[in-house]
């Protein structure tokens, strides 16, 4: 059987960076806009509704970096190039 070459990680490819720019993107449009633009219907009324999801960008960058460090480390671990530690 012969070796399949690791693929090279990449930033891009890890969707909690996805997930963590679209909750960014819908909590500064609720500051522009306001709240009730972003709420769901039939979401209890609350203050502070940008501001959670600013939140929720900001757990799901640092899982991201976790994530993508650990990738990186796997990769390099596995006989991949040390030069894409930035990448």
């Amino acid at each position: 059987m012969s070796d399949k070459p690791i693929p090279t990680p990449h930033w891009w490819k890890n969707t909690y960076f996805w997930i963590a720019a679209i909750l960014f993107l819908i909590g500064f449009l609720g500051l522009v806009l306001g709240q009730d633009s972003v709420r769901d219907p039939g979401q209890k009324r609350e203050d502070g509704l940008a501001l959670i999801y600013f939140g929720g960008a900001l757990v799901m960058l640092i899982n991201g970096l976790l994530s993508h460090k650990q990738t990186v480390q796997h990769y390099n671990e596995q006989g991949g190039s040390s030069s894409q530690e930035g990448a």
